[in-house]
């Protein structure tokens, strides 16, 4: 297991603590505040993208799209891309969704998300 791959196992269980004690105001506090990191290595996006869904594959238990979206993003930002969290929700049926956008791209989903979903949020 890469190192990439445990620090994106160490993120999903510190959100996943967020959702646990159902802190919805402190996750999104985590991830608005953030830092972006000064330098972007090559093919950062991809790489923690492809790290985070390892991880979440070897999570012990069924990973939120929150829990994965605030994780990614906030690896991105260390990384120095300037990712945000993005939070929608369709209203018939009831469903909300989240994902991470760079540029107004979607990079954790699929890019034909956002229009599934009006966007309540982003951070």
């Amino acid at each position: 297991m890469s190192l990439l791959v445990v620090k994106a196992f160490l993120q999903l269980i510190h959100f996943d603590i967020y959702l646990a004690r159902q802190d919805f105001e402190a996750l999104y506090s985590r991830v608005r505040n953030y830092q972006v990191g000064k330098t972007t290595l090559p093919h950062s996006v991809e790489r923690i993208c492809s790290a985070v869904d390892m991880a979440c594959i070897c999570y012990w238990r069924e990973v939120l799209c929150l829990q994965r979206s605030a994780a990614t993003a906030c690896l991105l930002k260390r990384s120095g891309v300037p990712a945000e969290l993005v939070i929608g929700a369709q209203q018939m049926p009831f469903k909300a969704h989240a994902w991470v956008e760079v540029d107004g791209c979607v990079v954790n989903d699929k890019s034909y998300t956002p229009e599934m979903y009006a966007v309540l949020d982003r951070c």
